[in-house]
């Protein structure tokens, strides 16, 4: 027999339905692709959590096309992800930031082209903090007799039609959003299940904390460096200085930011002017979820995230995302 309490939870698979449901003419595909992230977030889940003990900590030895070393844990979470997305038959371009060129699936008449971050974090792995998975959805561009090409991978921000982010620490969360709200789901790991834990989230118009490397504040912009030394003054609203909150995941930071407030700022700097988060697969996708839970998201010109155009498939970005009062106060200062 279930508990009453979980008799009052809504499951994941309930949710999307339900969503569904008031699409007149949906056909699911949508549904189903989410529900396959889900089923890999699990996985990944469930290898986070034992790393110590699987020999999946550590280097594989390889760089990514960004330079980066690869982890055990990339390689095992972008696998997993791939085999996920490719299963149904929904997908037929997957963007990946461990593979340079897009990966065409056999399923070419796929509707769906996936962007994603596998394992957002994974500087952090070896030290057990928080990492997580980076997704966003986009329709295709071309027809679906035909193969998907470079115009499907190349789209804009303001295209996606889904995004979200699974985020593993204490608890694993999934956050998405389909441009109808944000919704937060943990999952229970002895049920397997991720069960609607928050609906219609929305993010505090103001937030008491800055979330930023400030080892790097003397390569960062005036702006951003005036904007600092405005946090460490008392605020008008809280009369105490702001608190800087820095995990160096970006999955944690955004969802900290998301749920009390604040600003997460990841700059450009003298070192890396063009910014260091990639912007189709990092950017477009946590900027549409802080804009649909109310925040606002730019970069360093103050253009708005979903509105910077896409010219290349790892392309960097500098970003500023949070709440609405603390982002106007940042961006008064471009």
């Amino acid at each position: 027999m279930v508990s009453a309490s979980y008799a009052r939870l809504i499951t994941l698979e309930e949710f999307i339905i339900q969503g569904q449901n008031n699409f007149k003419g949906a056909t699911g595909e949508l549904s189903q692709l989410l529900r396959d992230i889900a089923l890999a977030a699990k996985i990944i889940s469930n290898e986070v959590n034992k790393a110590g003990i699987t020999n999946i900590l550590g280097l594989d030895g390889s760089t990514n096309v960004q330079g980066e070393m690869v982890k055990r844990l990339d390689i095992f979470s972008n696998d997993q992800m791939r085999h996920a997305l490719s299963r149904s038959g929904n997908v037929c371009m997957i963007i990946s930031e461990e593979n340079d060129e897009p990966v065409r699936t056999r399923s070419s008449q796929g509707k769906y082209v996936v962007a994603m971050d596998p394992l957002d974090g994974s500087s952090n792995i070896d030290v057990n903090v928080s990492i997580g998975t980076i997704f966003s959805v986009f329709s295709r561009k071309t027809d679906r007799t035909q193969a998907p090409d470079i115009t499907d991978a190349l789209q804009a921000g303001t295209d996606q039609i889904a995004a979200g982010f699974v985020l593993y620490g204490s608890s694993t969360t999934l956050v998405y959003t389909t441009g109808m709200g944000v919704s937060v789901f943990t999952l229970d790991p002895g049920l397997g299940e991720f069960f609607l834990s928050e609906r219609s989230v929305r993010i505090p118009a103001f937030g008491p904390a800055y979330s930023l490397n400030e080892g790097h504040i003397n390569q960062c912009s005036r702006a951003v460096q005036q904007y600092v030394k405005q946090c460490r003054q008392p605020d008008k609203i809280s009369g105490r200085p702001q608190q800087c909150r820095y995990i160096g995941s970006m999955v944690s930071d955004v969802y900290r930011t998301l749920l009390n407030g604040g600003i997460f700022m990841y700059p450009e700097t003298t070192a890396l002017p063009k910014g260091k988060l990639r912007l189709l697969y990092e950017c477009y996708p946590m900027a549409f979820i802080v804009e649909q839970a109310g925040g606002k998201a730019v970069d360093c010109r103050n253009t708005r995230i979903l509105d910077v155009p896409l010219t290349q498939i790892h392309q960097r970005s500098s970003i500023y995302l949070g709440s609405p009062t603390n982002m106007d106060t940042l961006t008064a200062l471009f």
